[in-house]
């Protein structure tokens, strides 16, 4: 085991510093009495304080886990409070050692006497907690900058993979194709609405940053483009509702997240269906999430012996997986991608995503 993976596995990590921590205070303590006239017994007092902190000090580490989240206020109470109490119970321990080893011609501590020992005990373990609350922090910190590092390089990636589904040489012919055949029966109106929205489409593709995030709303705005391209390819045949909450259309989201889905769902149910295909794309906020759901149609028949079929097209889209992995890399922990069937017929995205507006 090198020291990278040392410092990766957390809890591996606390150990090793729980007790080399323990093992330095005890040194500590036993090179300062050097300078006075103490018993040799006085090595086993040492050790068995150092031995002592070290137990009282392991519920700390989950007490501090458990309220890592609340306000600043009450963390500082909080951990005052259980530094005290720690601090009370290992003078207690601590002077209980000194009468039970030096039996002889020993008295236990008067009041006066156990409350310095307990200030003194405290500073050691708020020691302790400023230790353990600046390791955490830093760490934190490290998964943010390791998190962002991974969140540019996938937006990378991703802006590539986009860039090469949208110029596309089929999905360019396919466009200008039905633009040539609404100049043919002489439809210059539309061919040139279409040729305005192409333009519009591949313009915001290549200009926008690839880690950007943009409001929901610019998200559908920019989609209606793609999707109007698709129309004049299918026509009737695709049918697009969108349900977007006032909430939802604030929230700020991946540059171009939808696209990849929206595409998956036109190659493996708007094209394979003979009658009408309808895209859903919902959105809505609820406990400071944004929930985003894409369902379509397509042609897979919904049981629950064939659910796994009907999701077969997530492992062969490279969209959708690329799209999880941006998520990943954005939000780390705090997202939910999930591909199922819809009932009867056809796919359901799930996306929820942490709500956050400019």
């Amino acid at each position: 085991m090198n020291w990278r993976q040392l410092f990766e596995d957390r809890n591996r990590f606390f150990w090793v510093l729980q007790l080399t921590g323990w093992i330095g205070y005890a040194l500590i303590q036993y090179i300062a009495s050097l300078t006075q006239e103490t018993r040799d017994i006085y090595v086993i007092i040492v050790a068995l304080g150092a031995y002592a902190g070290f137990l009282l000090t392991i519920p700390l580490r989950y007490l501090y886990q458990r309220i890592w989240n609340v306000r600043p206020w009450w963390l500082a109470i909080i951990v005052l409070f259980a530094s005290l109490c720690v601090a009370a119970l290992w003078a207690v321990i601590d002077n209980a050692t000194n009468w039970e080893i030096y039996q002889f011609g020993y008295r236990p501590i008067n009041p006066f006497m156990y409350f310095n020992h307990t200030v003194a005990k405290l500073y050691i373990i708020l020691s302790w907690s400023g230790l353990y609350f600046v390791i955490k922090y830093y760490q934190m910190l490290q998964d943010e900058k390791q998190k962002a590092l991974t969140a540019v390089s996938m937006a990378h990636q991703s802006q590539l993979k986009m860039l090469r589904y949208q110029l596309n040489p089929h999905f360019l012919f396919n466009t200008l194709n039905a633009i040539s055949t609404l100049i043919l029966v002489e439809e210059s109106k539309a061919a040139n609405k279409m040729m305005s929205r192409l333009s519009d489409f591949l313009r915001f593709s290549l200009d926008n940053e690839p880690i950007k995030r943009i409001t929901l709303a610019r998200e559908i705005e920019v989609l209606m483009l793609y999707l109007d391209i698709e129309k004049v390819r299918f026509e009737e045949r695709l049918q697009v509702r969108t349900d977007i909450s006032d909430d939802a259309a604030k929230a700020l989201v991946p540059s171009m997240f939808l696209q990849p889905i929206i595409e998956n769902s036109i190659k493996y149910a708007i094209a394979k269906l003979e009658s009408q295909g309808i895209i859903e794309i919902k959105a809505w906020v609820a406990n400071e999430t944004l929930h985003v759901q894409i369902s379509d149609n397509g042609p897979e028949v919904y049981t629950p012996e064939t659910e796994t079929k009907s999701v077969q097209r997530q492992s062969g889209g490279v969209g959708l997986s690329n799209t999880k992995e941006r998520l990943k890399a954005l939000y780390g922990k705090q997202y939910y991608f999930n591909l199922s069937a819809n009932n009867p017929t056809g796919c359901i995205v799930d996306i929820q995503i942490p709500w956050q507006v400019v």
